[in-house]
């Protein structure tokens, strides 16, 4: 009787814990089943952002003879001209923009899959869509000095878009740094950054070589020499730093640095002016070329990668929460950073359609080229040498301002010694 009555008691045990098992184990399905919905979500705000950013290439190029109607919004101008060219990028912007920044403000405390913005965030396309549609007619009513001041805080958008992609380049740069060569006993793993050193490199010299034949060849192109010769010198002297005893960091860091920098030089080359004797595009397609317009699409394309896939859902990238121990219930990337990242590539695309010139209309077919999209990629170039300048140097700094403490703690231990 005790036996039954035991057996029972432990039949009784077992099966609630069963149906505890089963109940986590569907937890985690649903866990992982919202996870997918969240991930696959990234590529429909990416379709969302592409189509809204293809709407003011064609609102610049073509609105005028498409939509004439457009002339019948006050705000418009007459004959609808404030809602076109450079005008036009800037309102179909600021709607892309009004969209993204609403979700951001409305993801970004989102932290686990069960929440109600989780479900926000990933799905209710139908009415994001309406909001979508409401966001991009609403500028079309705003005055146009509101747009041209919406233009300039573009401006300070796109830089600090540029900023992000700059440290995830950086990021990127020092995670397959150490993925390459990460312990000195594996010595395959050194030979095979050695090579992969080597070819970046040996990329480098060659597009510093086609530069200098192109578009260095004539003592008169001056400024284009020095931008060239400005690069080389930059790669020299983080190739030395890498090397010095007290950094040895090796080559490959500095080394995809220096072919990032050198097509950042030779994209800067290529947005200067088409009539411009020292630029060796074709004089009478001023600029309008499949190669300066592929470009400039292949520079905003990858900056969005690097900015968003790799920033707002790699947390290696930005490590807001560094330390936090993730959970299956955690999402899977920052829904609010992410968002956000896309408002700022809202503003940087719109910067590129227009040249980062808010004053003259971009012309037909051309995409980042004028003396200001050259600044501004120079700029970038030296900024993003600097940052990895310093990110070598800063561990041999740190170490040496803690060596001279402990000297200091020691000499004055010394000297109380009788």
């Amino acid at each position: 009787m005790n036996v039954s009555a035991e057996g029972v008691e432990a039949v009784a045990e077992v099966v609630p814990w069963e149906e505890v098992s089963e109940s986590l184990e569907q937890k985690r399905i649903d866990y992982l089943a919202a996870k997918k919905k969240s991930l696959r979500a990234r590529y429909i705000y990416g379709v969302i952002f592409l189509f809204t950013n293809l709407c003011a290439w064609f609102i610049r190029d073509y609105g005028q003879g498409v939509l004439p109607q457009l002339h019948y919004f006050k705000s418009c101008g007459i004959r609808g001209s404030d809602c076109f060219r450079t005008l036009g990028v800037l309102r179909v912007s600021l709607g892309s923009f009004i969209f993204f920044f609403l979700m951001f403000l409305t993801a970004s405390k989102t932290r686990k899959l069960s929440e109600a913005r989780n479900v926000w965030h990933s799905g209710l396309w139908g009415f994001k869509f309406c909001i979508l549609f409401v966001s991009m007619v609403v500028p079309l009513f705003i005055p146009p000095h509101f747009i041209q001041l919406y233009g300039e805080f573009a401006r300070v958008g796109a830089g600090i878009f540029l900023v992000l992609q700059l440290i995830s380049v950086i990021q990127f740069i020092t995670w397959w740094n150490k993925y390459w060569m990460p312990d000195e006993q594996k010595k395959h793993s050194c030979s095979l950054g050695l090579f992969m050193s080597t070819l970046f490199y040996i990329a480098s010299m060659g597009g510093i070589a086609f530069m200098y034949s192109s578009y260095g060849m004539k003592l008169s192109c001056a400024l284009n020499i020095f931008f060239i010769t400005w690069t080389v010198i930059l790669l020299v002297v983080m190739m030395v730093i890498s090397l010095h005893s007290k950094v040895n960091r090796g080559l490959l860091s500095s080394g995809i640095m220096a072919s990032y920098l050198v097509f950042l030089c030779w994209s800067a080359i290529r947005s200067e002016p088409a009539n411009e004797e020292c630029n060796r595009q074709k004089q009478g397609n001023e600029g309008h070329d499949w190669t300066t317009v592929l470009q400039g699409f292949l520079i905003a394309i990858c900056s969005i990668v690097m900015a968003t896939f790799s920033t707002g859902i790699d947390s290696q990238s930005f490590p807001f929460y560094k330390d936090q121990v993730r959970e299956d219930d955690d999402i899977p990337y920052k829904y609010g950073f992410f968002h956000l990242t896309f408002s700022l590539g809202c503003m940087y695309f719109a910067m590129l359609f227009i040249s980062w010139n808010l004053s003259n209309s971009a012309k037909k077919w051309s995409i980042d080229v004028g003396w200001t999209s050259t600044w501004v990629k120079i700029v970038n170039e030296w900024f993003a040498a600097s940052v990895l300048l310093w990110t070598l140097i800063s561990p041999a700094v740190r170490q040496s301002k803690v060596m001279d403490r402990e000297e200091a703690v020691q000499e004055i231990d010394n000297s109380d010694v009788p």
